[in-house]
């Protein structure tokens, strides 16, 4: 045995790291075990399965949008131009349900100040959607390289900050 070498010691630490590891162990087993023991314990009381406390809605696309200073009036213009006249379209096709433009001051630096939002029935509306719309963007805009254009001009004058797709419910 090395000088120093302690048997006792060494076996009393690994007898209290053995029980520490096994108490960490039973402790995140309980954790989760609560965390789940609820919810399945108050639908299989109940016999039935859970069902939601809300009814789906239409699906609405969100794009997020900074102007650049002094440029919200001149971005206005554009939407009127492009995005009110193809959405129109779009609605009286029956692609979309609705469409909104929500503006408001932007609350930092970073925050967007335009909300662009598009309405559609439902998420099955959204498949083949670029085959529905194409046409639409070619008639009232133009061909894809006018429609190019357009975009790398909306550049100077504003950001797109994020796009989100959220589902619309009412609460029962």
């Amino acid at each position: 045995m090395p000088p120093g070498y302690n048997q006792p010691t060494r076996k009393k630490t690994k007898m209290k790291f053995t029980k520490i590891f096994n108490v960490a162990i039973i402790i995140a087993a309980l954790a989760g075990t609560v965390s789940v023991c609820p919810a399945q314990n108050s639908a299989s009381a109940a016999g039935t399965t859970a069902t939601a406390p809300y009814t789906e809605g239409g699906v609405w696309q969100i794009t997020m949008v900074k102007t650049k200073t002094g440029m919200s009036d001149d971005y206005l213009k554009a939407l009127a131009t492009i995005f009110k006249s193809t959405n129109d379209e779009a609605k009286k096709q029956g692609i979309i349900k609705d469409y909104k433009i929500l503006i408001g001051d932007a609350a930092t630096q970073q925050d967007y100040d335009i909300l662009l939002m598009i309405e559609y029935p439902n998420m099955a509306a959204l498949d083949g959607l670029r085959e529905k719309t194409d046409p639409i963007g070619a008639k009232l805009v133009g061909s894809e390289d006018q429609q190019r254009q357009l975009a790398v001009k909306r550049l100077e004058i504003r950001e797109i900050m994020g796009d989100k797709t959220m589902r619309e419910i009412t609460l029962k």
